[in-house]
C-alpha cells in the first residue's frame, strides 16, 4: 500500500493506490446493510480496432463462463449461496464488473471478482453458445431505431476515430473471435495502472482494502489505457428501418471531454431539455405537439463529448422538428433565460445528490474520475461547479456549438430524399444567421484538437 488511508477533501470517500497502480476506493455507509463492490477496468470500444470492434463486450460476457479455479456453475453458485447480484456492462470508454450483497460479504466480492477479471479461462464450448446469446442482443439492437440512431450520431459526430464503434460490436467480431484474441485483450488491457476497485455501502472499509490488496496486489502495472481525443467531425445520417410509421431523430454538438471541469455544457443540456417545462418540450409537444418524446443529455467521455437531443415523430413533421431545435440551441446562444437557468441548476443539483445516494452510480463517478481527471472531485466540488456557472458561461457553450455545426442522424420511415431533406432544412436554418457573439466572452474550442451507449 502507498501509504496511510486519508479521506477525501469534503468526502466520505477513501482511497488508497497499490504498488502496482491499482485504486482502492471505498465508502462507508454505516446506515445501510448492503453493499457493493465493483472492478472498473480503463478499456472499451474507443480502445478497439475496427477489425476487433466488439471483442471487449464479448470478453465481459466470457469473463463469468469459467476461471483457473472455477467452472461456471461454481462462479454462479458462490454469488448466489450468498444472496448476491451479479452484473457487469461495457461502454465507450471503460469496463466495469458488480456484486451487490451483504456488506459482511464486501471483502468475498473483491476476491470473487478478482478471479473473474484476472483468471478467466473462455472455455470453448462456453464461448460457442455465448456467441448465439450476443447475436441475439445484435439482433434486437439492430431492431431498435432509437439505438441504431444513436450509432448513427456518433459516426456523424466522430468520423473514423475508434469512439465512432459501437459498444456490441460487430457480427463478424462476435462470430469469430477466438479464446487467444480474449486473452491477449486481458493481457494487454487488464493492467493495474487501468484498474480502480471501488466498495459503497455497509462496509468496513480497511477489510476491503485488504481484500483488494490481497486478490489485485500482483497484478501486472501495465500502461495506462489513454485514449486519443476525438477530432468532431459533424454530419448526416440515415437508415431507413421498417419498425412503424415515426421517425427517430438525435441530433446535437460536440462538447467538453470529462476532464474539463466546466459545467457549463451540463448546465446547458439541462436548460434545452430537461423536463417538461424546458423550452425543447414546451415548444415541440406542449405548444406544437410535434412529438410525444424529446430529450436532451450531455454524455462527457475521455475523449471527448456530446450534446445529444433526441425525438420521435411522424415524418412529414422532419422539417419543423429541426428548424425548431436549431432556433431554439440559437435562441440561448443569445440569451439563456434566468428562470431555465434556475431549474436547469437545481435539476443538476438534485441529480448529484440523488447520484451520492445511489452507491452503483457513485462508485462509477469516482472510477471515472480517475481515470480522466487522477483523482476524485467530492460531491461538495461538483455542487460547487454547478453553483458558480453563469448565464453568459451557459450561453457561450451555445454558440460554440453552433459554430461547431449540428451531428444528425434519423432513423425510422426516411424516405430516399430525407438526408438531401435534412441538409436543405438545416442550410435554410443557418441562413438565418447564427447569435451575436460579445467581445472578450468567447471561449476556445476545448474539442479542436479531441473528442451509453452502455451495452
Amino acid at each position: 500500500m502507498s501509504g496511510p488511508i486519508a479521506p477525501l477533501q469534503h468526502d466520505a470517500l477513501h482511497s488508497h493506490t497499490l504498488a502496482n497502480g491499482v485504486q482502492v476506493v471505498a465508502l462507508a455507509r454505516p446506515h445501510l446493510q448492503t453493499a457493493g463492490v465493483s472492478v472498473f477496468v480503463r478499456v472499451g470500444s474507443a480502445h478497439e480496432s475496427r477489425a476487433l470492434n466488439g471483442i471487449g463486450h464479448v470478453l465481459e460476457h466470457m469473463a463469468f463462463k469459467g476461471t483457473r479455479e472455477r467452472d461456471v456453475h461454481r462462479v454462479n453458485l458462490d454469488a448466489e449461496r450468498l444472496g448476491a447480484e451479479v452484473n457487469a456492462h461495457t461502454d465507450k470508454d471503460h469496463t466495469a464488473y458488480h456484486m451487490r450483497g451483504l456488506g459482511e460479504h464486501a471483502p468475498q466480492f473483491v476476491a470473487m471478482l478478482a478471479d473473474i477479471v484476472r483468471h478467466a479461462t473462455f472455455p470453448q464450448e462456453e464461448l460457442a453458445r455465448e456467441r448465439e446469446v450476443l447475436l441475439q442482443e445484435v439482433a434486437e439492437i439492430e431492431d431498435d431505431p432509437v439505438t441504431v440512431a444513436y450509432q448513427l450520431f456518433d459516426g456523424a459526430c466522430w468520423g473514423t476515430h475508434n469512439a465512432a464503434l459501437p459498444v456490441i460490436g460487430q457480427r463478424r467480431v462476435i462470430e469469430r473471435c477466438t479464446r487467444e484474441q480474449l486473452a491477449a485483450h486481458v493481457q494487454r488491457h487488464y493492467t493495474g495502472a487501468n484498474v480502480v476497485v471501488a466498495a459503497a455501502g455497509a462496509i468496513d472499509i480497511a477489510a476491503v482494502q485488504r481484500a483488494a490488496d490481497a486478490a489485485f496486489g500482483d497484478m501486472p502495472l501495465g500502461q495506462p489505457n489513454e485514449l486519443p481525443a476525438a477530432g468532431y467531425v459533424g454530419g448526416t445520417r440515415v437508415k431507413r428501418m421498417d419498425v412503424g410509421r415515426q421517425m427517430h431523430l438525435v441530433m446535437g454538438y460536440p462538447i467538453a471531454a470529462r476532464a474539463d471541469g466546466d459545467a457549463a455544457c451540463d448546465l446547458a443540456a439541462a436548460v434545452l431539455g430537461d423536463g417538461m417545462s424546458s423550452p425543447l418540450l414546451t415548444e415541440l409537444r406542449e405548444k406544437r405537439g410535434l412529438v410525444y418524446h424529446a430529450a436532451c443529455n450531455a454524455d462527457r467521455f475521455e475523449f471527448g463529448g456530446q450534446l445529444a437531443i433526441e425525438a420521435s415523430f411522424a415524418p412529414d413533421h422532419l422539417a419543423t422538428v429541426l428548424g425548431q431545435v436549431v432556433q431554439l440551441v440559437r435562441q440561448q446562444a443569445e440569451r439563456v433565460a434566468p428562470i431555465d437557468l434556475e431549474r436547469a441548476r437545481n435539476q443538476i443539483i438534485v441529480r448529484l445528490l440523488r447520484h451520492d445516494e445511489r452507491l452503483a452510480q457513485r462508485l462509477e463517478d469516482a472510477a471515472l474520475d480517475l481515470f480522466a481527471l487522477r483523482r476524485v472531485r467530492s460531491v461538495a466540488e461538483r455542487l460547487a461547479q454547478v453553483r458558480e456557472v453563469s448565464h453568459e458561461q451557459v450561453r457561450a457553450a451555445f454558440a460554440r456549438m453552433l459554430d461547431a455545426g449540428a451531428s444528425v442522424a434519423v432513423t425510422g420511415s426516411v424516405g430516399r430524399a430525407t438526408t438531401r431533406h435534412i441538409d436543405e432544412t438545416l442550410a435554410q436554418t443557418a441562413a438565418h444567421g447564427t447569435a451575436p457573439r460579445r467581445a472578450g466572452h468567447r471561449s476556445p474550442r476545448p474539442w479542436a484538437s479531441s473528442s451509453s451507449r452502455s451495452s
